[in-house]
């Protein structure tokens, strides 16, 4: 989920259990989907400022940083043994191959000679094993901490040589390794302080303020192409917006005011890029619990409210209806949309078809931040049209996190699902939202200890349309996402792929 300023699990309750890609490639700075406006000569000591609204709450990406912790330090602070590209692929980093046991269960990964961490230690087998475990300790608060639940052992047999063992197949578990960022297995205070492999050190941080890196020396690839990065945080869009017009600002790396693209449009002195999203907006409901707990409840609230209009409200001709949890950049993406089509007769007759022929009143935990405010007044005044009462309970993250994710103490909320390929959390009966179907529980399964990706695929779309079948959320709208920058930058990323947001590319004229 998309968090602006709780501290969640990695990523910021950025859940999500992604699947499948094979590894391929070894560049250090292949960055797929990165703009490419012509920037001919440029500063190779320049300050690229990047304007954000999440500021990590702290460093560790295992201790609840946050939304902008991923943001700022995966890929330019922190690298894994691959790399996720913005346009999705999976590439080899740290690791320059592995090879698979015949039964699909042991994996051996090859490290890459000559790689420092920014203390100067030299990288080694025992640093990988204490980073995948730092993940899948008792005390992580890592998104893809269940991702890793498979494995069965770590042996290093020599310093450039790790080996995992799986208790069962994992045809995602590749894909999984490349949100594992590979830490110093000596370093101390990571919420404050880092010791990663990247293109870029920290700097300083000034919470509240701003967090700088400077580029290092001592990187094992290709330098970055610029001197310097400068994450400025603000409390809210206008403030970034402003920003940006008076050149404090080279970047915002997600535009959350869609009112004010127009006056970025007219003005040759920036550029409007819409990238692809992957963060969508669900209403959630607790499927446990009264009314949810019924399928045709759940159906006729999400056909009561007009997704189109909500949308257009906050986003005018930006973002996607999408109809269920995945996006059209996953493999398996199909438009459900006409699955719980918007009309108000039908919601009232699956209402009297579930016994509520009246109606019924629930409380709404909504996130104080935008939209979520905003768009819990729209579905208010759209279920009051089919006799529904709303009481809207506005929490902060750090309520939402303890009250709906950890204690599932809530009726509905609204929150934001930022990963790719997170469809399979409606095979988690124990998550957030309850929803329990054994068959779309076995096809998960199924499709995480697939042989091809091929069968991935097939089975993961059949999760796709039952969970739109049984309305197992109500999914609003798939977000835009809108990087706007000034028009002497290029090399920046365009896709909000799961927070992150590589810097190194970026080329200042």
């Amino acid at each position: 989920m998309r968090r602006k300023t709780a501290p969640l699990l990695g990523g910021a309750l950025a859940v999500a259990l992604s699947l499948a890609l094979t590894a391929c490639g070894s560049g250090a700075h292949a960055n797929g989907g990165s703009s490419t406006s012509a920037a001919g000569s440029y500063d190779r000591n320049a300050t690229i400022s990047i304007g954000s609204l999440y500021e990590p709450q702290n460093l560790d990406n295992t201790a609840g940083g946050g939304q902008g912790v991923t943001e700022a330090l995966n890929g330019n602070v922190y690298e894994g043994l691959f790399k996720l590209t913005d346009d999705g692929k999976v590439q080899n980093q740290l690791a320059t191959g592995y090879t698979v046991s015949p039964d699909g269960l042991t994996y051996t990964f090859t490290l890459r000679s000559g790689v420092k961490f920014h203390s100067g230690k030299p990288l080694t087998s025992a640093d990988v094993k204490y980073s995948i475990e730092k993940v899948t300790s008792a005390t992580s608060q890592a998104a893809r901490k269940s991702s890793f639940a498979m494995i069965k052992s770590i042996a290093t047999p020599d310093v450039h040589t790790v080996r995992v063992t799986l208790s069962s197949k994992s045809i995602s578990f590749v894909y999984n390794l490349s949100y594992v960022w590979i830490i110093d297995s000596t370093a101390k205070d990571l919420k404050t302080t880092e010791d990663g492999t990247g293109p870029y050190k920290l700097d300083k941080w000034t919470h509240g303020s701003v967090l700088s890196l400077v580029r290092y020396a001592g990187y094992w690839g290709t330098p970055a192409t610029n001197g310097k990065v400068v994450f400025t945080y603000f409390k809210d869009a206008t403030a970034l917006n402003n920003a940006l017009l008076t050149n404090a600002v080279d970047v915002v790396t997600s535009e959350q005011s869609p009112d004010a693209l127009q006056q970025f449009k007219n003005n040759a002195n920036y550029r409007v890029n819409d990238g692809h999203s992957t963060t969508k907006l669900l209403l959630a409901f607790n499927d446990r619990v009264k009314p949810f707990n019924n399928t045709l409840v759940r159906k006729a609230v999400t056909s009561a409210i007009d997704n189109k209009k909500l949308l257009q409200s906050i986003w005018g001709d930006y973002g996607t209806l999408i109809g269920s949890m995945v996006p059209p950049t996953d493999p398996w993406y199909e438009d459900l949309t006409k699955v719980n089509p918007y009309d108000v007769a039908l919601a009232k007759k699956e209402l009297a078809q579930a016994g509520y022929a009246k109606g019924f009143r629930f409380t709404l935990d909504t996130p104080n931040y935008d939209p979520h405010p905003t768009a819990a007044a729209f579905i208010k005044s759209e279920l009051a049209k089919v006799g529904i009462t709303v009481d809207i309970n506005v929490i902060t993250p750090d309520t939402w996190y303890t009250k709906v994710y950890q204690n599932h103490d809530f009726t509905a909320t609204l929150q934001e699902h930022v990963n790719d390929r997170d469809v399979v959390w409606y095979g988690n009966p124990d998550f957030y939202w309850g929803y329990d179907n054994k068959q779309v529980t076995n096809w998960v399964n199924q499709a995480e200890q697939a042989s091809t990706t091929t069968q991935q695929t097939a089975l993961l779309k059949k999760v796709n349309t039952q969970i739109a079948e049984d309305a197992a959320s109500d999914w609003l709208y798939l977000y835009p996402q809108i990087v706007v920058a000034s028009s002497k930058l290029s090399g920046y990323p365009l896709n909000g792929l799961n927070s992150q947001f590589y810097a190194y590319g970026i080329k200042k004229s």
